[in-house]
């Protein structure tokens, strides 16, 4: 860490990501070049067109950040770095501490400071690592997801239900079956 002339200081923080869902990036054959960057063409422009893949679990990166950056600000930099077009408000940064070999996990405000939490934690990660999670606050931000993505959720949500009707119809049908055959090999008497 340095400190900075107006009391301010840098440092770098780990980011542990823990995502379980698929991301959405632009389905471009190349990463947008740094004129692309200087013309402000990137995630603020609306994205046409999307591909959504896994990242690796438990990937890790690193972070230099000011004392004074928030914890949105970090989410918004880690979804920049990977290109990841999704809205910020999909993701919490949460803080991981370690006490008596159970890990403890709590979700930051949008406000909190990530390297002023590092630095009081101390050098430790068990004391205080950061993870990247999807923002699982039970509620579903509807808002948050585009109409494509919406629609997948639909098509999913139809596949399951065949899929877990068929199983059903399977299963009462074999169970039809037992039966007749049970019937059949019954002598009446």
């Amino acid at each position: 860490m340095s400190l900075n002339k107006d009391g301010s200081y840098t440092g770098f923080i780990k980011v542990q990501l823990k995502l379980v869902r698929p991301v959405s990036v632009p389905s471009s054959k190349k990463p947008p070049s740094l004129q692309d960057a200087r013309r402000g063409t990137g995630r603020s422009t609306a994205v046409r067109r999307r591909t959504s893949f896994y990242l690796p679990k438990d990937a890790v990166k690193h972070l230099h950040v000011l004392s004074r950056t928030r914890a949105r600000e970090v989410i918004e930099a880690l979804l920049r770095k990977f290109m990841v077009v999704d809205d910020p408000r999909k993701f919490a940064l949460f803080e991981r501490t370690e006490r008596h070999g159970q890990a403890y996990f709590r979700k930051l405000s949008d406000d909190e400071q990530p390297l002023k939490l590092r630095l009081l934690a101390g050098p430790s990660e068990k004391a205080l690592s950061f993870v990247l999670k999807e923002n699982d606050s039970g509620e579903v931000n509807w808002d948050a997801f585009s109409m494509p993505e919406l629609h997948n959720f639909l098509r999913i949500l139809q596949r399951e239900e065949e899929e877990h009707l068929r199983q059903i119809l399977q299963k009462y049908s074999r169970c039809r079956q037992k039966i007749q055959e049970a019937l059949h090999a019954c002598p009446l008497g």
